[in-house]
């Protein structure tokens, strides 16, 4: 394990975080945020873990922009700015909800408190169940309500989701939190009317490499090792192509590849009562007696 890589993504992805979250997004389009976001990344030594996510009031993750898009931030807008830092594939994965409408200050608020209760407890040996527990309390006492099927997770190199999850609320069977291993936590709450569940929207631009099986058409073949040298089996968008690839051939490409099963699309994930959602996030690593948040 390379702490000092994960620490040097982790302090990258904080101050880039930090920035985003003081700026007034109001008026921006989402393709203006992702491409300055991971920007920011880029011009730091660092590469992006996965498409900066901007995921707007009941979508509560799996958005990025497409190319050129114009959707564009109001101010009633709830706006979960998730990004991911990678130095030699090791991750940093934090988020913010930036919101400029008084009435969902509480709703961020609590997000932020079940990561900090959360942060508080770990050390190596806690339960992720007993995370899930004390991230869940909070939520409720402050009258919201967690996702359910969204959790945290245990991370490795070139690895988002590498197998361990820290549930958002207390769920049994779990698993103890050892040392050298990286993890995120990311609370995400929803109104007390909302269901407390994502489920899949229509919309997919996040992809990921899944196999790097030939699939004997040239072109794709060629988007395939692209994928592999630049993105390994980090998640990249279609923006991502179109320095190399005009975007209606990327499309076409990209399309081949899923169909070919040698690509997963990720779709975005909505609160099913199409509630607003709120979301914090942390990446950490477990010492004997406390944590090191990376970010």
């Amino acid at each position: 394990m390379q702490v000092e890589d994960y620490i040097n993504a982790g302090k990258i992805a904080a101050e880039v975080r930090e920035n985003v979250r003081k700026k007034n997004w109001v008026g921006k389009t989402v393709f203006e945020i992702c491409e300055e976001i991971e920007s920011e990344i880029i011009k730091r030594g660092a590469k992006c873990a996965f498409p900066v996510n901007t995921s707007l009031n009941e979508v509560a993750a799996h958005y990025t922009a497409e190319p050129d898009d114009q959707k564009t931030i109001l101010e009633t807008d709830l706006v979960k700015i998730d990004l991911g830092v990678q130095i030699n594939g090791y991750i940093a994965d934090t988020a913010v909800t930036v919101c400029y409408d008084p009435r969902y200050d509480s709703l961020v608020n609590a997000a932020e408190d079940a990561l900090q209760n959360a942060m508080s407890m770990i050390k190596i040996g806690v339960k992720a169940s007993d995370i899930g527990r004390i991230i869940e309390k909070t939520i409720r006492q402050l009258g919201f309500k967690p996702i359910v099927n969204l959790s945290g997770h245990s991370l490795d190199q070139y690895t988002i989701h590498a197998g361990k999850s820290i549930p958002n609320i207390w769920s049994i069977g779990s698993f103890s939190l050892s040392g050298n291993t990286a993890y995120a936590c990311e609370p995400f709450v929803t109104l007390e009317k909302g269901l407390g569940i994502v489920r899949e929207g229509k919309i997919k631009n996040i992809f990921s490499l899944v196999s790097r099986k030939k699939t004997k058409n040239s072109e794709s073949d060629e988007m395939l090792d692209f994928i592999w040298e630049n993105f390994n089996q980090l998640p990249f968008t279609l923006r991502w192509f179109l320095k190399k690839w005009e975007e209606r051939k990327a499309r076409e490409l990209l399309e081949f590849l899923i169909k070919k099963k040698v690509v997963k699309a990720y779709p975005v994930l909505l609160e099913a009562r199409a509630q607003p959602v709120a979301q914090a996030e942390h990446t950490f690593i477990p010492t004997d007696t406390d944590v090191t948040i990376t970010t």
